[in-house]
């Protein structure tokens, strides 16, 4: 069923396990390299899980000892499939090799926050008002444009359709005829003047009215003249069609239908005592693929994409997997994958004796319908471009200074896609966009010069 490392003595297998862990990352900075200096990778190959492949079948063709190179061929798939834990995938093989690169990591390396995210937000959402912060108002339709009507009856506001399409171009507005700004006249000038200023001051007038409605499920409504849209990318995959009025514009929606939003699903095992030698940080998972029949019904192998199962203490293990399978998860009962897992580590570990947790906690990032998926990649055929796209602002009129639908979240920053930061960096610069003073309407530029400051920040707000 599989192998494990406990078959070779400690040192000969950390030994072994460091010499593909180095030639791996080898293999993938190699990966990124196709970005950063802007060359072709071999012909007919696309994706990152095809290139390591490819790099992975020359390495182990230098072996001579089968079992050797079958033990070192195991290690590289555990490590691919680590890796799409990484990038949130299903396998490698979807994800762009010339866009690799354009991931940027944070310094700082990764943070525990043990109060969790609300220590991100206490400080933040402190100042406003309690009255203001609204939970339990799913929205149903952001109309971001006067005089359009939503695409569903369910939308229906009474406002008339002038029949105002949006269009493909870079600033999404309504083609009207600019505004013709009057000089002061005496009482001499003629009553078709009198009408042209009448009309130009009521346009005017109109500048300084909401013109974004938005409508919760609840039937509340609320105006305003922007509105900040997070809505993770999963859910704009799957409702992005009726959730705008009028729709997004094209380079938007098929910008949003190139990128991949995965699945990535842990496992936590918590234990009444320790079972694990103290000198274990990590149980590693080699399955043997050879064993898999049936690879359509995950119901027999879903667990085999689980890579490892770390030690976060000495009674609490964490498990990870992706894709499919992570989908499948969550299908299961948490006493079902509890049993699953004990499975596993006893047969891992050779012991049948291993305890059943007392208790398992699975995350179902796929199924919350605020979520439907944890986290951005750029897909082969996409790229940073299609983020910068979702990342643009739709203005409702060529009139207006700001833009009435601004997008923020981990899917509109083009290096941080996946992360927390990249989230809090584009939400606070689409808030700084919006409190701008009134002047020219300006591109969406995300500020990153400030990171290691941010990443200082939510170091100090874990030690608290």
């Amino acid at each position: 069923m599989a192998k494990t490392f406990r078959t070779l003595s400690g040192s000969r297998a950390r030994d072994r396990f460091c010499e593909i862990y180095e030639a791996y990352m080898c293999f993938l900075h190699r990966c990124e390299e196709y970005f950063l200096c802007q060359y072709l990778p071999p012909e007919g190959i696309n994706s990152v899980g095809e290139h390591i492949i490819l790099e992975a079948a020359m390495y182990l063709d230098r072996i001579t000892d089968p079992d050797d190179r079958r033990i070192r061929s195991l290690i590289f798939d555990c490590l691919l499939k680590r890796e799409t834990c990484i990038s949130g995938c299903d396998s490698m093989n979807e994800i762009d090799l010339l866009e690799l690169g354009s991931y940027t990591e944070l310094q700082g390396g990764n943070i525990v926050l043990p109060s969790g995210y609300s220590s991100i937000l206490a400080p933040v959402s402190q100042p406003i008002p309690s009255e203001n912060l609204l939970t339990e108002h799913p929205v149903t339709c952001v109309r971001w444009r006067s005089g359009t009507t939503a695409t569903s009856p369910n939308h229906d506001s009474g406002i008339s359709d002038q029949g105002n399409d949006s269009d493909d171009s870079d600033r999404t507005v309504t083609e009207e005829p600019p505004v013709v700004r009057e000089s002061s006249c005496d009482s001499s000038e003629s009553d078709v003047s009198s009408v042209r200023r009448n009309s130009s001051l009521k346009k005017n007038r109109d500048l300084t009215k909401p013109c974004v409605e938005v409508t919760c499920e609840n039937g509340t409504k609320f105006c305003g003249e922007s509105v900040i849209c997070t809505v993770p990318l999963g859910v704009l995959k799957e409702k992005a069609d009726t959730l705008f009025s009028p729709p997004l514009p094209q380079y938007k929606t098929e910008a949003i239908d190139r990128l991949l939003f995965g699945t990535v699903n842990k496992i936590f095992l918590m234990y009444e005592r320790p079972f694990l030698n103290p000198d274990i940080s990590e149980v590693m998972l080699l399955w043997n693929n050879g064993d898999q029949k049936n690879t359509e019904d995950l119901s027999d192998s879903w667990y085999r994409k689980i890579y490892s199962f770390s030690k976060m203490s000495e009674t609490l293990l964490l498990g990870w997997l992706s894709g499919r399978e992570a989908e499948y998860m969550e299908t299961l009962t948490q006493d079902q994958v509890a049993d699953t897992c004990t499975q596993i580590l006893r047969k891992f570990l050779n012991d049948p004796f291993v305890p059943k947790p007392k208790m398992c906690i699975c995350t179902h990032w796929h199924s919350e319908k605020f979520t439907r998926g944890s986290y951005t990649a750029i897909a082969v055929g996409a790229s940073q471009t299609d983020i910068e796209s979702i990342a643009q602002p739709l203005y409702a009129s060529p009139l207006h200074k700001k833009p009435a639908v601004v997008f923020a979240g981990e899917h509109t920053h083009s290096s941080f896609y996946s992360t927390v930061h990249g989230a809090y960096l584009t939400g606070r610069t689409a808030a700084t966009l919006l409190l701008a003073p009134d002047t020219e309407p300006h591109e969406m530029v995300i500020e990153c010069d400030q990171t290691n400051d941010l990443s200082s920040w939510i170091q100090g707000i874990s030690l608290e």
